[in-house]
Order: structure tokens, then sequence, then C-alpha cells
């Protein structure tokens, strides 16, 4: 499984963010750009998710690597963020509600 870190993650430009945790984690703030799909509905929208390499972050890294596994199964080109959100945040990166 392809991964990355937060600090690789904070580099990164142009390429879409996944975030597959809760609606309610999600709005208790997440990386500044990331599109909210909870890993729990995510196989309902698959037509959703971008054609192009992507990246899938969630809380600690654990429901990403899942999804990721599992999209990569199907072709899609996505790379896990280890750490996840809470990684993002000890960094002190900032975080948009």
């Amino acid at each position: 499984m392809q991964s990355i870190d937060v600090h690789e993650l904070k580099a990164r430009e142009g390429r879409p963010l996944i975030d597959v945790r809760e609606t309610w984690e999600y709005e208790q703030g997440h990386v500044p750009g990331a599109v909210n799909l909870p890993m729990s509905t995510i196989g309902e929208h698959l037509d959703e998710l971008p054609a192009e390499a992507f990246d899938v972050i969630c809380k600690v890294g654990g429901r990403s690597g899942r999804v990721v596994e599992a999209l990569a199964a199907r072709g899609y080109d996505a790379t896990n963020v280890d750490g996840g959100t809470d990684e993002w945040i000890a960094a002190g990166y900032p975080i948009e509600h």
C-alpha cells in the first residue's frame, strides 16, 4: 500500500484529498481542501472519487489504510496518509471547520 506522512501531504499541491472519517468528525476540523466521503458510505460514492491520483486521510490512518487497500484493488491510484488528521494537528498545521 502506498503511504505518505503528514509532512509529505503538506508539501503536495493540487492533489485531491479524501477524508473518510464520519461527517461529525470531519466537521470538528479537517485538513484544508479535504473532501468528506465517510468510510461507512464510500461504496455508494465511488463515482465521486477523483479519476486522477489522490490521497486518503482519517483520524490516525487505520480507516484510510483499509479504504486505500480496497480502492487499489479496484484500480484507483490512492495513497494513505499515515498518522491522519491527529498527526496533522499535532504537527501544528492548519485545519478548517
